[in-house]
């Protein structure tokens, strides 16, 4: 028995130190690569600040075209995952981030509505897959006991790309007039340059799979590659997922329903967010550090959320729960009121920290039930058409703001999306499966 005991010891002590090992050496570069993704993909909000007055672009012209994004990422998404699930992680990855670099920089040539709606379509069909791509990668990764709290770590770099981005965004614009060009347009070209640095670093340092880990220990790859095989053994074996089947079964079309929901809270209010801040009265300078404050908390709620939900191994209620915080955050700006500024901004950050701290225990419910080339298709279409709610809810917002000349009947219009969110994972449930390989405590 003491031997049992001292073996169970041991394979604790092993896993712990692989899972270590593999979050220092993978983690850091795909949130660096995830923090650029997302600068790019929302720098669009900051440089509005004077691009739209300067373009002559109406709200509703400036949020229907930065939502349009999603369209060239609803095109290339799943062609993008399926790739990369054949030649792997560390070619597919590079490519697409040299892509969307150069588009990105584009972006600063814009000079009417037409060039905007089509460089921001192209822009989306660049960075197709990058998302879903390092999702999916993970998944080949990390057992499921701890996908929550890798997800937080992984998205952490969104939120600390508002918090730090943001503000950045908001000093290139104030460089007005150097070397000829507008603030908006220098914005865009140094924040796209990075990205094509990145790109070769991923190439040169991103391990496809733990069997090809040479700074792994072979101890701590045979390890990893047999838990990870017990994992996806169990799934199929309740039910293994075809391609085909993961584009048609119901619970994966509740799940994207709630993803669609998802996106347009988090892109409705994220893409006017410096817009909702300058209708306060905060000064240019100031737009940038106080728009960035909601996703201070947020940061904070969405690890310490993910890490809860693995701890419990429940995944919907803790979507569910976040989710309606976000909706009742929301509806308290339309009650509150401009009127009252800081109020107003205490209830968008408790809206914000919400929604946020749902997103780990989503993206661990799509990953307990499908494998393989299903894995790789479902998450692609689970993003892609959920994410044309991140063209929806920018668009909404300008509409309804154009229309009312009101941040606060816009924000209440959004508020239905988490709660539409909220009722397709209650529908969709929880699935036992992620249970099967009893979590290390």
């Amino acid at each position: 028995m003491e031997a049992v005991v001292r073996d169970r010891g041991a394979i604790d002590q092993l896993e712990r130190e692989t899972i270590r090992r593999a979050t220092w050496r993978l983690l850091p570069l795909l949130m660096v690569g995830m923090l650029f993704a997302w600068l790019d993909r929302v720098n669009v909000g900051m440089a509005a600040l004077t691009m739209n007055r300067q373009l002559g672009f109406s709200n509703a012209v400036f949020g229907f075209g930065a939502g349009l994004f999603f369209l060239g990422y609803l095109v290339g998404e799943i062609p993008s995952n399926l790739v990369l699930n054949v030649v792997g992680a560390r070619r597919w990855i590079a490519r697409i981030m040299f892509t969307w670099g150069i588009v990105a920089g584009l972006t600063a040539f814009v000079w009417n509505d037409w060039s905007f709606y089509g460089i921001r379509v192209l822009l989306g069909l660049a960075e197709a897959g990058f998302y879903p791509g390092v999702v999916l990668y993970l998944t080949w990764w990390f057992p499921s006991y701890y996908r929550s709290r890798i997800m937080a770590m992984f998205m952490s770099a969104i939120l600390v790309c508002n918090v730090v981005g943001t503000p950045i965004s908001g000093l290139l614009l104030q460089l007005d007039g150097m070397f000829g060009l507008a603030g908006w347009q220098l914005l865009f070209l140094l924040e796209a340059a990075p990205t094509l640095v990145l790109a070769v670093l991923f190439w040169q340092l991103l391990t496809d799979r733990p069997a090809d880990a040479a700074w792994l220990r072979p101890e701590q790859r045979a390890w990893l590659t047999e838990r990870l095989a017990a994992e996806q053994a169990s799934r199929e074996a309740v039910h293994k997922f075809s391609l085909a089947e993961a584009f048609y079964h119901p619970k994966v079309w509740l799940i994207t329903v709630a993803m669609f929901g998802t996106a347009t809270s988090i892109y409705g209010t994220l893409i006017f967010l410096p817009l909702i801040v300058q209708g306060l009265g905060v000064p240019t300078g100031w737009i940038g550090v106080v728009a960035a404050l909601p996703y201070v908390f947020a940061l904070i709620s969405m690890n310490v959320w993910g890490w809860h939900s693995d701890r419990n191994g429940e995944r919907p209620w803790h979507f569910i729960s976040g989710m309606l915080v976000c909706a009742a955050g929301l509806v308290a700006c339309v009650l509150i009121g401009s009127a009252h500024p800081v109020w107003l901004m205490v209830a968008l950050t408790c809206a914000m920290m919400g929604l946020w701290a749902a997103q780990p225990a989503f993206w661990a419910m799509p990953s307990a039930l499908l494998t393989g080339t299903a894995a790789a298709g479902g998450l692609a279409m689970i993003i892609s058409v959920g994410n044309i709610g991140g063209w929806l809810g920018p668009t909404v917002f300008g509409l309804v703001k154009d229309a009312t000349g009101s941040d606060n009947v816009a924000l209440f219009c959004l508020a239905a999306a988490p709660v539409i969110s909220s009722i397709a994972i209650f529908l969709a449930g929880h699935d036992r499966r992620m249970e099967l390989i009893p979590p290390r405590r």
